[in-house]
């Protein structure tokens, strides 16, 4: 984990990026608003401790120039401004948190933290990747390769168990109950049926096939 600080303050600067590196934390300290901003915007980092009053460029414009370029990295707000004004302020830019000086660098560490599990947990559940397949959760749009495929809604909702269960056989009598949510009858074959259509849709135009079954067990992806 790679983490930004932006603070002019050596003392300060440093003192928060010891705390970072005895937690396993890879630190980056920039002493200039501007020197700042061009790291946050070249660099991928996750996550970000930006001081307001800096040399060079604002930490408020910082945090804006951040959202106007697409990047979602967790940004917390160190400031010597308590108030409620400058709070909303910090927040109305584009921050994630707000941290009023002086400070317990045991709080800082333990709302960055918070934060990056935030992230990730975000975008985790936003879309589903296997190699050259991917599945966006909010727009239902499956691709292989970049080309889309389209799925009916059954088969999409099995795809996506299989996906969340990469690697792992998952046999008819549970894709049964997690996808279709009835009992198992062992005289029918939709599961077939439909692992076979979804194979066809999935596989038909890659060399490399993904979906696999397990004969007597039940199916894999991965």
């Amino acid at each position: 984990m790679h983490v930004l600080i932006i603070e002019d303050d050596a003392k300060t600067a440093d003192f928060v990026a010891g705390a970072f590196r005895q937690s396993g934390y890879v630190c980056t300290i920039c002493a200039d608003g501007l020197e700042g901003s061009v790291a946050a915007l070249a660099n991928d980092y996750d996550a970000a401790v930006v001081d307001i009053m800096l040399p060079g460029k604002d930490g408020l414009s910082i945090i804006r120039s951040l959202r106007a370029a697409g990047k979602n990295l967790p940004v917390i707000v160190l400031s010597a401004r308590g108030e409620v004004d400058a709070r909303i302020k910090g927040l109305e830019a584009g921050a994630d948190d707000y941290l009023a000086k002086p400070f317990s660098v045991a709080e800082l560490l333990a709302r960055v933290q918070a934060l990056m599990r935030r992230a990730s947990r975000h975008a985790e559940s936003t879309v589903l990747k296997v190699e050259d397949l991917e599945m966006d959760l909010v727009s239902h749009k499956v691709t292989r390769g970049g080309e889309r495929i389209s799925l009916q809604p059954l088969e999409y909702q099995l795809l996506e168990y299989l996906m969340r269960n990469r690697g792992r056989v998952v046999s008819r009598n549970t894709i049964l109950e997690r996808v279709w949510d009835y009992d198992f009858d062992p005289h029918t074959n939709v599961v077939e049926a439909r692992v076979c259509r979804l194979r066809e849709k999935i596989d038909r135009n890659s060399p490399r096939k993904l979906i696999s079954t397990v004969r007597g067990v039940g199916y894999v992806l991965g």
